[in-house]
């Protein structure tokens, strides 16, 4: 494998970063994680956009143009030798002191972009689907760190993780602060109820996902009802069918929450529509190398 940092590419026991960057000191900086499916980069440039968007609001300034940085990854995948692929792209403030002032921190931000394979969850789970719970640990106030923010700093979403795999678990709902239900540790979720497609909405404590984009607008063509509005726990125990969506998890079926099953306990035939339809997407959709 090898790694790409700030326009030279390493062999992966070489590809290092200072002790003294601040997204190792501070996790100061942002992330994209994106796919690649048969040579075709699947919305690259929704994730540069987003990524660029990132950093923006934390006042961190990419060394290089957005048309750089998307033929950046192109080129680190065809280096690689990747038809499949996950990417992952990280953009740290760069070497500093142990101070928190990002004034402080010389040269230019660390661009690191990684390329390899990647399987979220045995293929069980998405044929027989998966089972999860809701944690104690609640997602980020938008107004203490905005979760449009995909920021290098994700203890929030790891501390409920470890919660959920204490309790025999590989995924977890969690909760906003006013009990809502947010997004999941590394995943947005959606609900069917009576045919209709419900996501808790972007500003309510979870991340605009491009995934759940492309979601929403394959069930809008399909004529599918969408609705994005604040989602409970009671909706979700009642729904007919649960799934949830991210790049590297792509649509996995959710069958139990909290001990409730979910519909019929099975994948639910608009989740299984919405994910062949999405395969079909992301064989047409995208960058091509």
């Amino acid at each position: 494998m090898k790694v790409y940092i700030n326009g030279k590419f390493y062999e992966k026991n070489e590809a290092k970063i200072s002790v003294f960057d601040h997204g190792l000191l501070y996790g100061d900086g942002v992330f994209e994680g994106i796919r690649a499916y048969g040579r075709l980069v699947f919305k690259l440039k929704e994730h540069v956009e987003r990524l660029y968007e990132s950093a923006h609001s934390i006042m961190l300034k990419i060394p290089m143009s957005k048309d750089e940085m998307a033929k950046a990854v192109v080129q680190t995948l065809k280096t690689n030798h990747l038809n499949d692929a996950y990417i992952r792209l990280v953009v740290t403030r760069g070497e500093g002191d142990l101070g928190l002032d990002p004034r402080k921190c010389i040269g230019h931000a660390a661009v690191i972009i990684i390329t390899d394979r990647i399987t979220l969850y045995p293929e069980k789970f998405y044929k027989q689907g998966l089972e999860i719970i809701t944690v104690p640990t609640v997602r980020n106030l938008p107004e203490a760190l905005n979760p449009q923010i995909k920021s290098l700093n994700y203890l929030n979403n790891i501390l409920a993780k470890i919660e959920a795999v204490n309790s025999g678990y590989n995924e977890a709902i969690m909760l906003d602060s006013l009990g809502y239900v947010a997004e999941c540790t590394g995943d947005n979720i959606f609900l069917v109820k009576r045919k209709h497609l419900y996501t808790p909405p972007q500003c309510m404590g979870s991340l605009r996902g491009i995934t759940r984009d492309a979601v929403l607008e394959i069930a809008r063509k399909s004529d599918v009802p969408v609705h994005e509005h604040v989602v409970t726990r009671h909706e979700v125990y009642i729904s007919d069918e649960c799934f949830l969506t991210g790049t590297a998890a792509e649509i996995i079926p959710v069958v139990k929450v909290d001990g409730r099953v979910i519909g019929e306990g099975r994948p639910g035939k608009i989740t299984l529509a919405l994910i062949k339809k999405f395969k079909e997407l992301t064989k047409r959709e995208g960058v091509r190398y």
